[in-house]
């Protein structure tokens, strides 16, 4: 009899699904009418498995997260198109379908057009995560244009686009496909969310993205980390990204680690905006590793005091900064006040790690104690081992012995 659990869940077994026969027994214990998240993470699934999986998923009825990262590992690149095609055709009308995680899959450029008939039909899902893909300025431009025809398809409708979230970092889309991303992005004006980082995008594609992004008004997290702003002095993404920033008045979370800000330790001018306060929400700014010098940590300790009213977290790891900067103490002392942070060192960084993993733990702990309430196990006190009654006992008598 099919369980009525709404979470199929095989994350992390370490399953080699190659066959019908190999995956079916997995599957068969859910009822694919009530399953409303499926996630097969650090498995992977060969043809027959897949066209499996693909037909216990066209039987779902309420999916919403449909977790498909890290699934070909071992797999020849003959056999990724035909299991994705297996997937990806039996998700194309899931209106109920929330997320689809498609990362850590290296698939590359070759095997990407399976995906496209979902991202173009599918106009219901919110968020795509295509992580660490391998694929490249030519895969990038399938995808993109894509995304791209199902926003104009959702226009001749009459409806605005359902997408909020585009995760596709690590993917060496590079300026060979960063016009046509932009051209998504303008087209998706709803989206919330969007993280391209480490991709070898340059500066004319990192200004292209800047123009695209603005049409996105409701944009809360940008990330574009390690790719490159600057090249000999030319500011152009620069002053396109200064110019968008106008556009984003929810704009919560920014990184600009590793983008070449500053090539001579020149205040950027995105800095200098963003010290304004022209984004009244910013609560995290990331500007790692960016040749930025005391000039501009001082502008950002002015902002601090007046404009930057919402900051909570700012990224200066790696910069050109002295051990006894007036101006770094001056931005730690005032985020520290308003029970902020400021990462300036390998340390504050490694000391947030660790507050952060004592929080998980805490949380943790505080969790199994609400299950176990809930389950009506009472959570009891440790009791004593009989190696700590011998120790009281010893004690004891070591507190009544008297030395003459």
């Amino acid at each position: 009899m099919a369980t009525s659990s709404k979470v199929l869940s095989l994350s992390g077994k370490g399953l080699k699904l190659d066959t019908r026969a190999d995956i079916e027994p997995w599957l068969a214990p859910f009822d694919p009418a009530v399953v409303e998240e499926i996630h097969l993470g650090g498995n992977t699934l060969g043809v027959e498995a897949a066209t499996a999986l693909g037909e216990f998923l066209e039987k779902t009825e309420v999916l919403k997260i449909a977790d498909f990262a890290d699934i070909f590992t071992g797999r020849l690149i003959s056999e990724i198109p035909l299991a994705l095609s297996a997937i990806c055709d039996a998700l194309k009308d899931k209106t109920s379908l929330i997320e689809l995680n498609l990362s850590d899959n290296a698939f590359g450029g070759r095997s990407v057009d399976p995906i496209v008939p979902f991202l173009t039909y599918n106009r219901s899902f919110q968020v795509l995560k295509i992580n660490n893909n391998g694929l490249g300025p030519a895969g990038g431009v399938v995808l993109a244009n894509a995304l791209l025809e199902s926003a104009r398809l959702s226009k001749a409708e009459g409806k605005r686009s359902n997408l909020r979230t585009i995760i596709c970092g690590r993917n060496r889309l590079e300026d060979g496909s960063a016009h046509v991303w932009a051209e998504a992005f303008a087209a998706h004006e709803t989206l919330v969310d969007v993280r391209m980082p480490q991709n070898g995008i340059r500066m004319q594609g990192i200004a292209a993205l800047a123009r695209g992004l603005a049409k996105c008004a409701d944009l809360e997290h940008i990330d574009l980390q390690d790719n490159t702003f600057t090249e000999d002095g030319a500011v152009l993404a620069l002053e396109a990204w200064t110019d968008a920033l106008r556009s984003w008045p929810e704009l919560r979370i920014l990184n600009l680690s590793d983008c070449v800000l500053s090539s001579e330790g020149e205040v950027p001018i995105l800095v200098s905006a963003l010290a304004t306060g022209i984004n009244a929400k910013l609560h995290t700014l990331a500007l790692q590793n960016n040749n930025l010098e005391t000039r501009t940590f001082s502008l950002l300790a002015e902002g601090i005091s007046s404009s930057l009213g919402s900051l909570m977290a700012l990224e200066l790891q790696y910069n050109d900064q002295e051990d006894d900067d007036e101006h770094i103490e001056t931005l730690a002392l005032s985020l520290k006040q308003r029970g902020g942070k400021l990462f300036a060192t390998d340390e504050d960084e490694e000391e947030e790690e660790r507050e952060a993993e004592q929080r998980e733990a805490e949380a943790e702990e505080e969790k199994a104690k609400e299950q176990a309430q809930v389950e009506g196990v009472k959570v009891e006190e440790k009791k004593p081992t009989l190696a700590d009654k011998d120790a009281d006992a010893l004690a004891d008598l070591l507190s009544k012995v008297e030395i003459h």
